[in-house]
């Protein structure tokens, strides 16, 4: 297990040395592997001169060998998909990277610069910075956070986004001068100190002026959805996946079931008896599909106990509460032997689920016409701290961000009539380009790879999501039934009572969480003398919010779960 870095220049031999320093052990060359780091990096490969290293794992290697060969590039079938990958894009370039499907971050060094491909979706991450006349790449933001040469700390921009979405859902990272490469790109780190983008994937809407009928979008998206489980799966082995008992989870575990040669395992997770849980459908289906099932019953306790380890693994932190359950899971998977676990995410981002609602409502009722009061509704929509943020925010604070660009900066370009005409597409798009790539596969890819496993999510296939936006909306969200062409294409594979289910989402207890195990640990940390020297929030308001005063029922504990994260992750990073 391992993440990888690489430095470039225009003197190579500063770089090395500084690839050194960021790695803090002697490399004979530009690109190196970060050996003890939680991640699945190979390499360095090199190539007609270029050295690289990567997190890449390809599901259509024998579409890519073919292409290679038709290009008078034929290549061993027994090249690891690293190389693969290279060798894809130095011989037939974006459209050689846009070929490959599968999760994938590749680091090449070519010459002086630096080149950052970064998977459709984003299911891989990757982090840069320049400094000391190098530019740096990693897989891991802890590496360079300590680099020598870069004279980083936290980026108050960059806390207040995290406050708005919960997350961060753009190139920001809480690090002063290093950013996130964006997925869907290829970015040139130029010597000069100049940087070049070019993007090789982004959804579009296409809409046919006279629709097929709507069992026809059904019927497609089901072969599509075959193919992106099968390709999946694990060659050898069980597979595992993480079944809620949500119909996207469900559809999942039923297709893997259907078309695995070998067992499937089944987790589900429950916070106590006591507590709404969706066990019953999870169990129904886990029966339907005939696979091991396994329920993991996680107390505020563990929480707890495991809430800093947890979010110290993470880039960057993410105000989800089901990060520490999400972690017991993979450990529970990895216990019982798969490597790979499956996972319904993505089918409320990328086919319309509930959570487009307010949005949608507040759209019939909008008076203002301004592409930004749009941006603004949908921030608001997120209902974690973007309106407390006056109140929450000390005054020093408040000046430094009077000149930063807003957060609506992350949302308003995909909230525009463009690329997308339909209200609906152009929420999905911006949910999948913020919350898919930032919040969701990121999650996923860390919390899985920390226990030596691979997350994989077939509801972001770049294919699935191409079709949903060629599938008219109306066949998305139907009437009330939300994601109405996905059911529908699985509508044989489950139970009538999973299909047509409504929507109940994990119930997750933060507020008795908050006010039990974790209470005294919350107020030792947010009213502590460091977080107090910080000087981030102010006091009064985190004393009000604890206290459970004010106006911010119900989502108070939400609210305070993003302060103690970001408290944790903080302390983890040393800022």
């Amino acid at each position: 297990m391992a993440r990888c870095c690489a430095c470039a220049g225009g003197d190579g031999g500063r770089a090395r040395a500084q690839l050194a320093l960021v790695t803090g052990a002697k490399t004979d060359g530009p690109a190196a592997l970060i050996p003890g780091e939680p991640g699945h990096a190979e390499g360095p490969f090199t190539v007609a001169g270029r050295s690289a290293v990567g997190e890449v794992t390809l599901h259509n290697r024998g579409e890519l060998l073919a292409a290679l060969a038709a290009a008078g590039d034929p290549v061993p079938a027994d090249r690891p998909d690293g190389e693969l990958l290279l060798r894809c894009w130095l011989r037939l370039g974006a459209e050689g990277v846009r070929a490959a499907e599968g999760m994938f971050v590749l680091v090449v060094v070519d010459g002086a610069d630096l080149v950052l491909i970064r998977d459709h979706v984003g299911a891989r991450t990757v982090f840069y910075a320049r400094a000391a006349g190098c530019w740096a790449a990693a897989t891991s933001l802890r590496v360079l956070r300590h680099w020598p040469a870069l004279a980083t700390g936290l980026d108050t921009a960059a806390v207040r986004s995290f406050l708005t979405f919960a997350y961060l859902p753009g190139e920001e990272t809480l690090l002063r001068g290093v950013r996130e490469a964006l997925p869907g790109r290829i970015l040139r780190l130029r010597g000069d100190g100049s940087v070049r983008e070019e993007r090789f994937w982004e959804p579009a809407e296409a809409l046919w002026a006279e629709p097929l009928p709507a069992g026809e979008y059904a019927l497609g998206l089901r072969g599509l959805l075959e193919d992106a489980v099968r390709r999946r799966l694990p060659a050898t082995g069980e597979a595992a996946v993480l079944l809620s008992g949500g119909v996207d989870s469900s559809l999942v575990t039923a297709l893997a079931a259907k078309l695995h040669t070998r067992s499937v395992r089944t987790y589900s997770v429950s916070f106590g008896e006591e507590l709404p849980n969706e066990l019953g459908y999870s169990g129904l289906v886990a029966a339907h599909c005939r696979t091991s099932h396994r329920v993991l019953t996680v107390s505020g306790a563990q929480v707890a106990a495991r809430l800093a380890d947890t979010v110290a693994l993470l880039d960057g932190p993410v105000g989800d509460p089901l990060t520490v359950p999400n972690l017991l899971l993979a450990e529970a998977v990895a216990a019982d032997g798969p490597r790979v676990v499956l996972n319904g995410e993505g089918g409320d981002p990328v086919f319309g689920g509930p959570k487009n609602l307010p949005m949608l409502v507040s759209e019939l009722h909008r008076d203002d016409p301004a592409p930004l009061a749009r941006a603004e509704a949908y921030l608001r929509s997120y209902r974690k701290c973007y309106e407390d943020l006056p109140r929450l925010l000390t005054a020093q604070v408040l000046r430094e961000l009077a000149d930063a660009p807003p957060p609506t900066r992350f949302v308003a370009p995909y909230l525009r009539p463009g690329p997308m005409r339909t209200l609906l597409n152009q929420l999905l798009h911006c949910n999948l380009r913020t919350k898919g790539a930032h919040h969701i596969l990121t999650k996923v890819e860390r919390l899985t790879a920390a226990r030596g496993l691979q997350g994989r999510s077939p509801l972001f296939d770049r294919r699935v999501v191409d079709h949903a936006f060629a599938t008219p909306p109306r066949w998305k969200l139907n009437g009330t039934a939300e994601k109405w062409v996905l059911k529908e294409a699985v509508r044989d594979l489950l139970p009538a009572t999973v299909i047509d289910r409504p929507k109940s989402g994990m119930r997750v207890p933060v507020q008795r969480w908050l006010s039990g195990p974790l209470r005294e640990l919350s107020g030792d940390l947010l009213l502590g003398p460091r977080a107090r020297q910080r000087g981030l929030f102010r006091e009064d308001t985190v004393r009000t919010w604890m206290r459970g005063d004010g106006l911010l029922l119900p989502r108070q504990g939400g609210k305070l779960w993003l302060l103690l994260t970001l408290e944790l992750w903080l302390r983890a990073y040393d800022l």
